[in-house]
């Protein structure tokens, strides 16, 4: 047993004499030919990654599917909101047009309200004017004059408009006096003899009308004076057709002789 060196390896005599034998080179065959190794490949992934690849790719395929029932339903639901917005749109258009056949209704019932309004304030007005001067007929009975003797007379009422009207078959005079003219009138037939066709237009007269067969006058003296009278008188006889009437209407100060 030889030591090399301390920590060195120990050969045994018989290994070096294995070594130290001489090589038969003749025995020697030449060396093989060897191919080129193969090029390594790198390892591959574990048995598990296709099948994991294949779920991920179903999981894919699955959430496209969603995607795409998700996409449909999100169509869907618009059509069907589109749909709605459109029924919902023809129901007010025709509501509208209902509407707008109303309004013409109303506006076309406003207009003939507002035209019977205006002839009722109309006819209130005239009630009205009616009320406050209301408008009478005091003498409308025909009657006979029988000649220049004869006389037809009547107080015309203060606070009133007089209206004078009256026809005839014959020619007639008509005089408005005054109680002042009408006493001279009647002295006039009394103590001088005349006729009552002439006295009472010719001593003095508020207003006259000579030989005529109509009257129509409105006489206002009266409305704040009661100092007035008419008179009728024919040379012949005749028939007078009167139609004397009054309205109130007092005036806010004395009017004619009065004032």
């Amino acid at each position: 047993m030889i030591t090399d060196k301390p920590g060195g390896a120990i050969m045994t005599p018989t290994e070096m004499d294995q070594i130290t034998e001489p090589v038969d080179l003749a025995g020697l065959q030449p060396p093989e030919t060897y191919l080129p190794a193969p090029a390594r490949r790198r390892p591959g992934p574990p048995g598990w990654l296709p099948a994991l690849q294949l779920t991920e790719r179903r999981w894919w395929t699955v959430a496209l599917a969603a995607s795409l029932l998700v996409t449909a339903f999100g169509i869907g639901l618009l059509y069907v909101d589109d749909a709605n917005n459109q029924g919902t749109i023809r129901t007010l258009t025709t509501q509208n047009e209902s509407l707008t056949g109303r309004s013409q209704i109303l506006q076309d019932q406003l207009k003939t309200t507002q035209t019977n309004l205006t002839a009722t304030l109309g006819e209130l007005a005239k009630t009205k004017a009616d009320l406050e001067h209301p408008h009478l007929t005091i003498w409308n009975a025909p009657q006979t004059l029988k000649g220049p003797t004869w006389y037809l007379a009547g107080g015309i009422p203060d606070t009133f408009t007089y209206h004078l009207q009256a026809t005839s078959t014959g020619p007639m005079s008509v005089s408005i006096l005054t109680l002042e003219q009408w006493a001279a009138a009647i002295q006039c037939v009394d103590l001088n003899g005349g006729t009552v066709n002439y006295c009472m237009h010719h001593n003095g007269t508020v207003l006259s009308w000579l030989s005529v067969t109509s009257v129509n006058y409105d006489f206002h003296l009266a409305e704040g004076c009661a100092d007035y009278m008419s008179v009728f008188t024919s040379a012949g006889s005749i028939t007078v057709t009167p139609n004397v009437s009054v309205t109130y209407n007092p005036a806010s100060t004395t009017t004619g002789t009065c004032g």
